[in-house]
């Protein structure tokens, strides 16, 4: 999967098999058997997480949400979404929410300053400042993306290897 090209953070796949949707779920629970040092796999119904456990396990280890839907007798469509841990990614949102509304407050801020006819000088800078901030917090998801790039091609090839394993 190329991750220098995509401005997403999030990076996402599908996948068409020529399998069983239940027997594609078996073998995903036959891997949890396997006690693997370095994966750890969750599974609810058609929907499966593997997250990196153990020493390997960082702040900016992705994880892999699996959704799988029936298209036919023998044919499962798979979609998948790469992501941040999701305690990292609601931190990132809660600083989103920050600064999206420090921004807001001050445009009233500055518009009644406007109207008041007193000065916007540090409203405008206020939001200038808000704005970076935006770009820093991007620039901050992409770097932990490149960083955890490594594992996010191991947990691809343990997917894969577990679609291609015999039951």
């Amino acid at each position: 999967m190329d991750t220098d090209n995509e401005i997403r953070l999030r990076l996402r796949f599908y996948k068409e098999v020529n399998q069983d949707i239940d027997l594609l779920r078996q073998k995903f629970i036959h891997f949890t058997t396997t006690n693997s040092p370095d994966f750890i796999l969750k599974i609810k119904e058609y929907h499966i997480w593997i997250n990196i456990r153990g020493l390997k396990k960082a702040y900016w280890s992705p994880h892999l949400h699996i959704e799988m839907q029936s298209k036919g007798e023998n044919q499962t469509h798979i979609r998948g979404l790469f992501g941040p841990d999701p305690n990292l990614w609601t931190f990132f949102m809660f600083l989103h929410f920050m600064i999206a509304g420090t921004f807001i407050i001050f445009c009233g801020i500055a518009y009644s300053d406007y109207v008041l006819k007193a000065s916007t000088a540090g409203d405008f800078v206020v939001m200038s400042l808000m704005v970076f901030a935006w770009f820093l917090l991007y620039v901050i998801a992409k770097q932990i993306r490149s960083n955890g790039e490594k594992q996010m091609n191991d947990i691809e090839k343990v997917f894969l290897d577990i679609i291609d394993s015999p039951l």
